[in-house]
């Protein structure tokens, strides 16, 4: 069975392309943006509910 090129130029063209650095985050990761969201809808509306205020929607 023929191979696909020898394993001494394995990772040639990786080696030579230039490292390019990661841009800056605009969002927060989903993990921690779904969090924040579950404690505005839920967590905040039950303190509100608890203090005996009712926010119209």
């Amino acid at each position: 069975m023929p191979t696909h090129g020898s394993m001494t130029k394995a990772g040639k063209v990786r080696k030579q392309t230039p490292k390019i650095e990661p841009k800056p985050r605009k969002n927060l990761p989903p993990r921690i943006r779904n969090r924040m969201k579950y404690i505005v809808r839920f967590i905040e509306r039950k303190e509100e509910l608890v203090a005996g205020r009712r926010r119209r929607r």
